[in-house]
């Protein structure tokens, strides 16, 4: 069995959506001893800026004409869209980064799209998948910035709806209290959401170790 595992933070050590992603991993490989964990990380190892355009264009373009631009982005869209159909489950660790989707995932996401195999059908339907995303502010119901999260919902649409993955999702808000010192006032609350996130990210590792069985 194999987990794929994608992170989007632009951070490697202190990054609050890789520690959500650690423990959803740990669980899944409670399920899954020894198995696999592919794994890509775009908010360190950055894809391309121009390989989307030179995927897009090489689409509207014959073969034969393809500039060796053009080439290493089709071949690129083929090994991001194999890699996510040849797990068995999947987890993506991305958080938002000032009200929208972090950059690198959505880079990642238009190249997955200049595949064809990633628009004529949700490529991934059924495929057990977790999100873990974190907030640094808050931005539910009532609050100040309400309807300021533009990230939450575009992954929804994208990996759900337009892919077809059965998915989870796991969130933590309040991420800079104790950075930020305007929300010191927070303290409690963000130790109440950062506890909830880690039991939710616990039991989703377990039920994507379970789903992702073979029957």
């Amino acid at each position: 069995m194999t987990l794929f595992r994608l992170d989007a933070s632009i951070r490697t050590h202190g990054s609050a959506s890789r520690e959500i992603a650690d423990i959803v991993e740990e669980e899944w490989l409670a399920s899954h001893p020894g198995d696999t964990v592919e794994r890509r990380h775009v908010g360190v190892d950055t894809l391309p800026s121009t390989v989307w355009a030179a995927a897009v264009s090489a689409g509207m373009t014959p073969a034969e004409e393809h500039t060796a631009e053009q080439r290493e982005a089709i071949a690129l869209a083929g090994t991001l869209v194999d890699e996510l159909q040849a797990a068995d489950a999947l987890l993506f660790a991305v958080p938002l980064y000032n009200f929208g989707v972090s950059q690198h995932f959505k880079t990642y996401v238009d190249v997955v799209l200049a595949d064809p195999r990633a628009t004529t059908a949700p490529f991934l339907a059924g495929k057990p998948t977790v999100l873990a995303t974190v907030r640094g502010g808050a931005y539910g119901a009532g609050t100040p910035r309400e309807g300021w999260d533009h990230s939450t919902p575009y992954l929804r649409r994208i990996i759900a709806d337009c892919w077809g993955a059965d998915l989870t999702v796991v969130e933590r808000e309040f991420t800079l209290v104790g950075v930020n010192p305007a929300l010191d006032s927070f303290v409690d609350q963000a130790a109440q959401m950062h506890a909830g996130a880690l039991q939710s990210a616990r039991e989703a590792g377990r039920a994507l170790g379970a789903l992702s069985v073979p029957s």
